[in-house]
């Protein structure tokens, strides 16, 4: 199995993980708004539980949206411009993602270590939320997503299938 294979398939895992949880939260919010206006009884904690949720499903899915190119992109101007300028744009941004995502790495690495280990929580009262599984999925979600920006520089700069496909075109094997 070859990196751009893994990659992908840890996304999809990933994204699916990621929508399961999302689609359990639409009920654990039903079930409060139910409680709270027909039997006075909320489930408590539903506000950190949800909180401490969208951060863990945005950099479940951040990872998978890279892959499946469904990151914001302005490229109105840059589908004119030749295909040797469109491919240093394109590895230009793709830096730029994964710096960004380097970033973030390197800024919370600290923190979510150290979350973990004095056993840091959020919420007052009724349900106290541990913070470090969040923590560790914005490294983690961070780390596949500079991973991903690597693999589609990878991809989209150099085209390793059109080399291989001229390759077998011209009689040769494939790379």
């Amino acid at each position: 199995m070859n990196l751009v294979t893994l990659t992908d398939r840890v996304s999809k895992a990933l994204m699916v993980l990621a929508a399961v949880w999302a689609f359990a939260l639409v009920f654990l919010v039903l079930g409060d708004i139910v409680g709270r206006g027909a039997f006075d009884a909320p489930i408590y904690g539903t506000v950190e539980m949800v909180s401490a949720s969208v951060v863990i499903i945005v950099f479940l899915q951040a990872g998978y949206a890279i892959r499946s190119r469904s990151m914001l992109r302005a490229d109105f101007l840059v589908i004119h411009l030749p295909d040797k300028i469109q491919r240093v744009l394109l590895a230009f941004g793709y830096l730029l993602g994964a710096v960004f995502f380097l970033m973030i790495i390197t800024g919370g690495w600290e923190e979510s270590i150290r979350s973990y280990v004095e056993g840091e929580f959020e919420g007052e009262g009724a349900l106290r939320v541990p913070s470090w599984p969040a923590r560790w999925t914005v490294l983690i979600g961070s780390a596949l997503a500079l991973l991903n920006y690597c693999v589609m520089a990878y991809l989209d700069v150099f085209r390793p299938d059109l080399a291989q496909s001229e390759a077998e075109a011209d009689g040769g094997v494939g790379l």
